[in-house]
């Protein structure tokens, strides 16, 4: 069995030459089953639009591994709050924004639940220092809350392409040291 690995975007969507895009074409150039989907209206998201459509990817794709960015995280606590989710190997969570964003075009997002459970086996948080998206102190919170490893980078901000996160090392080691694991 080939090992799955689905990605999800935030806000905006991840367009190359953002780190989600440079992932999933590193991960399809080694042979890798990946699913990189383009969430409805990403400029203008219903987190109920998001919701059924990313229940809809995880039933036919079935991933063993999710990496969401900025949003998704978010929309990953929805999806666990509601619990209509199948558990996955690992999940890794880059740069969530506070569970009380306030902006107004992603307001149906928030604020956002802390579910019980993130469905997963094992999860890690990456984040920067500066993120201007969430404290650093509410994202220790997270990370000890569901007692997962955190990353923390150094002047990484949203960690997006704007902050020069294109071909990223870091993510592409991480994951396939997933797979490798899986393998063996």
């Amino acid at each position: 069995m080939s090992h799955r690995t689905l990605i999800l975007h935030g806000w905006g969507g991840s367009d190359a030459p953002h780190w989600q895009a440079e992932l999933a074409s590193s991960l399809a150039k080694s042979y890798g089953t990946v699913s990189f989907p383009l969430l409805d209206n990403c400029h203008f998201p219903s987190k109920n639009r998001w919701i059924r459509q990313t229940k809809e990817i995880l039933q036919q794709f079935q991933p063993h591994t999710v990496v969401c960015h900025s949003l998704a995280n978010t929309l990953w606590f929805w999806l666990c709050e509601e619990g209509e989710i199948a558990p996955i190997e690992n999940l890794i969570m880059v740069a969530p924004p506070s569970l009380h964003t306030t902006h107004n075009t992603i307001k149906s997002f928030f604020p956002t639940p802390m579910p019980s459970s993130l469905y997963t086996q094992k999860s890690h948080i990456i984040l920067s220092d500066n993120d201007p998206w969430i404290e650093l102190e509410e994202a220790q919170n997270l990370a000890k809350h569901y007692q997962t490893s955190l990353t923390i980078i150094p002047n990484g901000k949203h960690l997006n392409t704007e902050a020069g996160y294109g071909k990223w090392e870091l993510i592409e080691n991480l994951v396939q040291e997933i797979q490798h694991d899986f393998k063996h």
